[in-house]
């Protein structure tokens, strides 16, 4: 598995993605588990979550729960395993997400999913997402602290603008890690946020690579060249798509989700499909 670097850590160039094995419609907790151990098998060391990612209404940080039981039951080595979550963005249950980035908040967030994890120090927590109702400077501070005090190793923001990306680092001392934003062949307005990241040496992590679990089988139909690429060297248009992502800049590491072990596989194995650059500049060019 080919590596990049999130910060001071290398971590494998593809991800998985938590949250469809703790949302609505999910897999029960064996294939869930089963999903994240051939993960680990094929190499994978980077596992994203969040403290929001569950169904119901009481049931906050399930698929941390469920993530750390997967690697107490692994029976390889997961030392070097990074497990990335994050906070102040929450579902109270109902269907909808609402937002809570105060300080005092995403402190007592982070060591509750620091908890759940069964960890002393979170490999890296990442801001979920700006809260209206807060200063953004305020909430980065709140993540400074965690930093400063050792309950994270590493810093990271996800759903920021070119300038939210700049006011966190500079707020965290030049300490951001990493941004996670929407990204996908049907969702590129983040290609922004993507260069200047590569600009600034900060891992770009695209969440919903695929386009979503509604959408993420229908990137062929809806995006013929991916289809016609795909055909042309007889893999799925979901391993273009990952292909090309990560051809985009070095910076950048796609976090597909997954529900089951095939999904996974499928998407591991784009970090080998190599495009040449008339394929990549098509992939660019098709809206």
């Amino acid at each position: 598995m080919q590596q990049r670097n999130l910060g001071p850590r290398s971590v494998s160039a593809i991800g998985l993605g938590g949250m469809p094995i703790s949302i609505e419609g999910r897999p029960d907790a064996n294939r869930s588990i089963a999903t994240i151990h051939a993960a680990l098998d094929a190499g994978i060391t980077l596992i994203d979550t969040a403290d929001s990612y569950h169904r119901d209404a009481g049931e906050v940080g399930h698929n941390e729960d469920l993530i750390a039981r997967a690697l107490r039951a692994y029976g390889g080595d997961t030392s070097d395993v990074l497990v990335a979550t994050k906070g102040g963005h929450l579902r109270p249950g109902d269907g909808s997400w609402t937002q809570d980035g105060r300080p005092e908040y995403l402190k007592q967030a982070a060591k509750a999913s620091a908890h759940r994890l069964g960890v002393e120090t979170i490999g890296l927590y990442q801001f979920h997402r700006p809260d209206p109702l807060v200063p953004y400077a305020d909430s980065i501070g709140a993540i400074r602290d965690l930093l400063d005090e050792g309950v994270i190793q590493l810093a990271g923001i996800s759903n920021a603008t070119v300038a939210q990306i700049d006011q966190a680092n500079e707020v965290l001392d030049g300490r951001l890690s990493s941004v996670q934003n929407q990204f996908s062949p049907a969702f590129r307005s983040s290609f922004t946020e993507l260069a200047h990241c590569a600009n600034l040496g900060i891992a770009f992590l695209p969440w919903s690579p695929l386009g979503g679990i509604t959408h993420a089988g229908q990137i062929g139909a809806r995006h013929g060249v991916f289809q016609q690429i795909a055909d042309a060297h007889g893999v799925s248009p979901q391993q273009v798509a990952l292909a090309w992502e990560f051809a985009l800049a070095p910076v950048v590491i796609p976090i597909p989700g997954a529900s089951r072990p095939e999904s996974i596989l499928d998407s591991i194995q784009a970090v080998d499909l190599v495009l040449d650059d008339d394929e990549l500049t098509a992939l660019s060019n098709d809206a």
